[in-house]
């Protein structure tokens, strides 16, 4: 005779009890599965350097940020760049083909002219030292290349921070050429000789009738190396701060900031530029391969860094 469990209340409890035993034993894996998927999805995922979002091991900007957080390869060498640079610093070669170099207008793979500023795909050969230029400033001597190019210089003669640049950066070349006297014996000399011309040419006036004749200045710029050491720093000192002003902020487009980066860089002084992607010293702008972060020039032989790239 089988029991009633109505009748046996505890073999009831006894059966609910092993039945749910049952279902737990049943979960238990299911929830272990997936507890140790979720660990591995997190293992797997790609953490994002500039948010700390994570992200699919395949992606190659962070979902949260927009920010590139994968690595490209390079179609000329195939070294590892990053997904939104344009320029190659491994081969130095300007990768993009869907974007103009020189004025970061839009092209077809077909168009061997920007259809914006006209410029040839294949680069533009500076008239003054034959570089073959990628870009609208050349790398090697500073020769505006293109008509923006032209046009920015003329913008840029209206900046009193720009002009003052361009007279320190000559007065310090001018410096340069003038060698400071190595010893007192060497000014003693150059004073004596600087009496004798002008006793020269106030007896050559004389002789014509002028008897008071003014003797132009010498156009000797020497002097002692002291005096030559506190000039030369005094105006470093102040062209550093003026590079520090025209500092190129982050913009979209790479081009822009070359352009502009290139169109303000003083002749006449050793020169690198300080880019904001890896704070590295390139020669230019020209061998960043995101300058779109922006940069500076800065002074050669004021920073411990060295250069990174010839030109």
């Amino acid at each position: 005779m089988n029991d009633d469990i109505t009748l046996n209340p505890e073999k009831t409890d006894r059966g609910t009890q092993e039945l749910q035993r049952g279902e737990l034993s049943l979960e238990q894996p299911v929830a272990e599965q997936t507890a140790q998927a979720m660990q591995m999805q997190t293992a797997q995922a790609v953490k994002c350097p500039h948010c700390g979002a994570a992200n699919d091991a395949e992606a190659m900007f962070c979902a949260s940020c927009g920010n590139p957080i994968g690595m490209a390869t390079c179609p000329n060498c195939g070294a590892d760049i990053d997904p939104d640079a344009d320029f190659c610093e491994t081969c130095r070669h300007y990768i993009r083909t869907d974007v103009c170099s020189f004025c970061g207008g839009r092209l077809n793979r077909q168009e061997a002219y920007c259809p914006d500023c006209g410029s040839p795909r294949g680069g533009i050969v500076c008239p003054v030292c034959r570089t073959l230029n990628d870009f609208s400033f050349c790398k090697q001597c500073g020769t505006p290349l293109t008509e923006e190019a032209h046009q920015l210089m003329e913008q840029l003669k209206t900046m009193p921070e720009y002009m003052e640049m361009q007279k320190l950066a000559k007065e310090i070349h001018q410096l340069d050429m003038n060698v400071p006297y190595a010893s007192e014996r060497e000014l003693l000399l150059d004073q004596k000789n600087a009496r004798l011309r002008e006793r020269v040419l106030t007896l050559l006036a004389k002789d014509n009738g002028d008897f008071n004749p003014v003797i132009p200045d010498s156009t000797n710029q020497r002097m002692s190396k002291e005096e030559h050491s506190a000039k030369k720093r005094e105006r470093l000192e102040r062209l550093a701060k003026l590079l520090g002003q025209m500092e190129q902020a982050p913009q979209p487009q790479p081009a822009k900031v070359r352009n502009y980066a290139m169109a303000c860089k003083p002749q006449g002084v050793p020169l690198a530029w300080e880019c904001n992607f890896k704070h590295a010293l390139h020669s230019s702008p020209c061998g960043c391969a995101k300058p779109q972060l922006g940069g500076k020039w800065v002074i050669l032989g004021q920073t411990k860094k060295e250069i990174k790239d010839d030109i």
